[in-house]
């Protein structure tokens, strides 16, 4: 199965910001809450970083 993973090419794959997931909170564990909140982070780091670009070209 790797073999086939391999030979794939994933590069057409299309990029998300917004996936529609379901969560559930009561299944949630530590780990998940804490990948989310670092997701979060990152999300936010990223758009400041797009407005502050798009700032440089005004």
């Amino acid at each position: 199965m790797s073999e086939n993973l391999e030979k794939q090419n994933f590069g057409n794959l299309p990029i998300g910001k917004n996936e529609d997931v379901e969560f559930s909170e009561e299944q949630a564990d530590d780990a998940d809450r804490v990948a989310m909140k670092r997701a979060e982070e990152a999300d936010a780091r990223a758009q400041a970083k797009s407005t502050q670009q798009a700032q440089r070209l005004l």
